[in-house]
């Protein structure tokens, strides 16, 4: 028999959900019946397409707001709007992402910066924005996507690991600032999931290592990795269904591994 989670009628943000990881979590909101609003970037059509399916799938109210991670009044912009259209914020998954692979001496410092600012900064900017909502309702749910490169490094990813890193740093300390406001913080730490982000990455270390990239996958990707199997959506899915539940009020400031065993060894 399919949990209840409690959920029904919540409303919630998930950035970076026009595609992989992020829209597969919105997609498990909806389906509990959570509002939601959808962000991220992409073709405008095939955005509201998919937006409309949700929506249809799913019986909920999804809207999608294109603000720009890298710009901290539009990520500001996206929180008010969640909380005009739906009249309460209950659930903020700061899951926002991008990647790049290079030496550090041929590391683009501009690559860096935007790395740092929408992979790390804009779940700062969107706590901040979200944070007195959810302290006026008295119960809030903030779940931060930070990765195994959160709690351990590989080469060639100083951004990424720096960025995830701060992820996991900062989701510690805003828990124990909001530790008895019932707003729970917590991050999901995966190894590799098969998304859109991590099929560039299979071409760009074959392309820095000068490997095929059938060998990128098994002695680069999936190297860490004990189980020698990508996570699933549907498992990643099940973990924040718990954390943003009842079941899940004592979880906060933790750093959940979801890896195969990656950060065990």
């Amino acid at each position: 028999m399919a949990r209840d989670y409690g959920l029904k009628g919540q409303a919630a943000i998930v950035t970076g959900s026009t595609s992989g990881i992020g829209h597969a979590l919105a997609r498990s909101l909806a389906l509990e019946g959570v509002d939601v609003v959808l962000n991220g970037l992409g073709d405008p059509v095939q955005i509201e397409a998919e937006r409309a399916e949700l929506a249809a799938e799913t019986g909920v109210r999804v809207h999608y707001h294109g603000a720009d991670m890298t710009h901290p009044v539009e990520v500001a912009e996206m929180v008010g709007f969640a909380q005009a259209e739906f009249g309460r914020l209950d659930i903020l998954v700061n899951n926002a992402g991008i990647q790049h692979v290079a030496a550090v001496e041929d590391f683009p410092p501009e690559k860096w910066d935007q790395i740092i600012a929408i992979n790390l900064s804009s779940a700062f900017h969107a706590t901040r924005a979200a944070v007195p909502i959810m302290k006026a309702q008295g119960r809030g749910r903030i779940v931060n996507l930070a990765s195994a490169h959160g709690l351990v490094a590989s080469p060639f990813k100083s951004a990424y690991v720096a960025a995830k890193h701060g992820v996991v740093g900062f989701t510690k300390s805003v828990a124990l600032e909001l530790v008895r406001t019932n707003i729970t913080v917590n991050a999901i730490c995966p190894g590799y999931v098969r998304t859109p982000l991590v099929e560039a990455q299979i071409a760009d270390q074959a392309k820095t290592r000068g490997i095929p990239e059938a060998r990128v996958l098994d002695e680069v990707i999936l190297a860490a990795q004990p189980n020698k199997r990508f996570v699933e959506y549907d498992e990643l899915a099940g973990l924040l269904l718990y954390l943003v539940s009842d079941l899940g009020a004592s979880a906060t400031g933790a750093a959940f591994s979801l890896d195969g065993g990656w950060t065990a060894t």
